[in-house]
């Protein structure tokens, strides 16, 4: 029985600082995936490792048919497809292409919040540290009751809208 004393296993408490460590470093990678920058800058070397195997295999392609045409070599020898490689080479400039619209688009959400909501609420519990460039409570009452009669505003627009388009649709049973 004093044999069956507990050991330290490696699952156990010991082994928690390198898994949290671990979680942290897989949430990490995951958040940097999402990040269009982030991913942009990833793609980068994937497109030009692309682009110079599009433009080897389309070398080899015209050196192969140029010899064909010249009557020194049979067109018995199988070459890389040229299609392919450049299907390939329009994927990763689509994902490129993508990023960086997502990127514009959190760059254009960034600018419009910042100039709808240019100044934070303090948040500073001690009188000392209070940022000078923040507003009142007041002002930030002020400014989202401003933006709620704004959002009610286009809510009514669009259901007067919705009814005015629904009172040019012709009768369903009317062809």
């Amino acid at each position: 029985m004093a044999s069956q004393q507990q050991q330290p296993q490696p699952g156990g408490p010991m082994a928690q600082p390198g898994l949290q460590q671990s979680s942290t470093l897989q949430q990490l990678s995951q958040q940097q995936d999402f990040d269009p920058v982030h991913r942009f800058k990833m793609l980068i070397p994937q497109l030009k490792e692309s682009l110079q195997n599009v433009m080897r295999i389309a070398s080899l392609n015209l050196a192969q048919n140029t010899s064909i045409d010249n009557g020194t070599k049979s067109s018995d020898v199988s070459l890389q497809r040229f299609d392919k490689s450049l299907e390939e080479f329009y994927a990763i400039c689509d994902q490129v292409e993508l990023c960086l619209r997502l990127a514009y688009e959190c760059l254009s959400q960034s600018i419009d919040s910042a100039k709808h909501s240019p100044n934070l609420v303090p948040t500073a519990t001690k009188p000392d540290t209070v940022q000078t460039e923040s507003m009142s409570y007041g002002q930030y009452l002020g400014m989202i009751k401003s933006q709620i009669t704004c959002a009610k505003d286009i809510h009514n627009a669009l259901l007067e809208c919705s009814k005015k388009i629904a009172g040019k649709v012709p009768p369903q049973g009317i062809i």
